[in-house]
């Protein structure tokens, strides 16, 4: 009852209009929200749905169209575009007034006015758009949820340019290293091939100058990284669930991401580099005949993207004490060497050096390289 009127008064009321020669518009009888083009929720066919599910694309003047016997008639003839405005806008005032509450005849829904919500997960759990799949030393799992203590939880949004590219795309974020590493040497210093030769399983890390572990840091990272990717709504494995453990191998760590068909990967580190030195650099797969040589060059502009962004929104400066110019390429990691998907490494300070250890240790700045690295990814995964 759009006008208010009650139902038994109505009939009445439209005579006496239709006696004085006043045209009475009709109403559509349903404003749900596949018809309602402002109820803000996207349907099948409505168009493209932007980062929060809102239709995008579709102004009145194209959805009236499809509503063409619900609008008044003059003449016989349809109304010109010019006289349908008007009535659309009488229309949605009428289903604000109504709180879009009337029941549809033909399809007996019941329509309520839906709110827009945004969900953002927060370290590798439940809720947001994408799975999480993580893993152990041992082999992968899946979980619905990751822990550690030594991260902050954080709700913040991914970009805004972020959501289009990284939506439905499947991500590998590596934090390198582990927090008991140190405690099974046997097992990490294990030697495994890596493509061209052998190296250890893993390493410990460094650490600053006041006990801050690379593990620790690199895992707070790469859980403020997931919160922001899923967000966004991409899928991501994560080859640690926490870093409480050991492992997994340089050589498992990649196999993750082979096995998951990954868009693209990053593992995360923070450098133990001389005192005097400072800045990030991001290293990049050689060839490796037999193994990786098909992606080397998406891994390339992997590394291209992931400098320009890291610097821009981080401040941090390229490396002074080695990559010259912030990119470096290497054929001894067995986490690149192995890779059948675009990957980087990136170092992200050195923990040595007191003013990057500073910022480093800030968790305004962790988060900080979070969404620089979530920007990274959506403007390769984007072709920028």
């Amino acid at each position: 009852r759009p006008f208010g009127f009650p139902l038994a008064d109505r009939g009445q009321v439209l005579r006496r209009r239709r006696r004085r020669g006043v045209r009475e518009a009709k109403l559509p009888t349903r404003c749900d929200d596949h018809d309602h083009p402002m109820a803000g929720v996207a349907q099948p066919g409505d168009g493209a749905a932007g980062e929060d599910g809102l239709i995008v694309g579709m102004g009145v003047e194209e959805h009236d169209d499809r509503h063409r016997e619900s609008l008044p008639r003059y003449g016989g003839a349809t109304p010109s575009p010019a006289h349908r405005r008007p009535l659309v806008a009488v229309w949605l005032a009428a289903c604000t007034l109504s709180a879009c509450s009337a029941t549809s005849a033909s399809t007996g829904r019941t329509a309520t006015p839906k709110a827009v919500t945004r969900t953002t997960a927060t370290g590798g759990g439940g809720g947001g758009g994408g799975a999480t799949s993580v893993a152990g030393g041992t082999g992968p799992t899946t979980t619905s949820g990751a822990s550690a203590t030594t991260t902050t939880a954080t709700t913040a949004p991914a970009p805004a340019s972020a959501a289009g590219a990284l939506r439905g795309k499947t991500i590998v974020v590596d934090p390198g290293h582990n927090g008991g590493n140190g405690a099974h040497a046997s097992a990490i210093n294990k030697q495994v091939f890596v493509g061209n030769g052998y190296k250890a399983c893993d390493t410990t890390g460094t650490q600053t100058n006041a006990g801050f572990t690379e593990a620790a840091y690199n895992f707070d990272v790469a859980t403020r990284l997931v919160a922001l990717l899923r967000g966004a709504g991409a899928a991501v494995v994560l080859t640690r669930p926490d870093n409480n453990g050991y492992g997994p191998c340089i050589t498992e760590r990649a196999a993750l991401g082979n096995r998951a068909h990954a868009d693209a990967a990053i593992s995360i580190h923070a450098d133990g580099g001389p005192a005097g030195g400072r800045g990030f650099h991001v290293i990049q797969p050689a060839p490796v005949a037999g193994y990786n040589t098909a992606i080397v060059a998406p891994s390339d502009r992997l590394a291209l993207d992931v400098r320009r962004d890291y610097q821009a929104t981080t401040g941090m400066p390229f490396a002074t004490y080695t990559a010259a110019g912030g990119l470096e390429t290497r054929s001894d990691l067995g986490g690149l060497n192995l890779s059948t998907i675009p990957k980087v490494f990136i170092e992200t300070g050195n923990m040595r050096n007191a003013t990057d250890a500073a910022l480093l240790v800030s968790p305004d700045f962790r988060q900080k390289v979070a969404q620089a690295l979530a920007q990274a990814f959506a403007d390769f995964l984007a072709g920028r």
